[in-house]
């Protein structure tokens, strides 16, 4: 069975830190590009932050809460596993977070394979 696994949430204090993981089992990752998402109660997903499968890029949301500079996006082929360090975090990042796979190359769309999602709550 083909899927992606995601786990590390959890309740943090504003300001805290988390690492997420995604693991992938029946298929490698080396093929893919993954792509973390996320939606808040009420709200749209959204796209957090990608990383090509070959040559590594990666792309982070440029939105209003930016994450750029507070979380990093990473993977380990040999583990079959991306990750999410998230730090500085703040309240309006509290959200399920979702995994992603498309081949090769990260896109706006056409993923082929989520997670179930994990939820990260950032609270006092």
């Amino acid at each position: 069975q083909l899927q992606l696994v995601e786990s590390g949430g959890g309740l943090v204090q504003p300001g805290g830190s988390l690492r997420l993981s995604c693991a992938a089992s029946g298929f490698t990752l080396d093929y893919y590009a993954i792509g973390w998402f996320r939606q808040a109660p009420g709200k749209e997903r959204e796209g957090v932050s990608c990383i090509n499968s070959s040559d590594g890029n990666i792309y982070y949301a440029d939105s209003v809460n930016s994450v750029k500079g507070r979380f990093t996006i990473s993977r380990d082929n040999a583990k079959n596993t991306v990750y999410l360090q998230m730090n500085s975090l703040k309240p309006e990042d509290t959200a399920v977070y979702y995994c992603a796979a498309v081949p090769w190359r990260c896109r706006s769309g056409g993923y082929d394979y989520w997670g179930q999602g994990t939820q990260v709550t950032v609270s006092s």
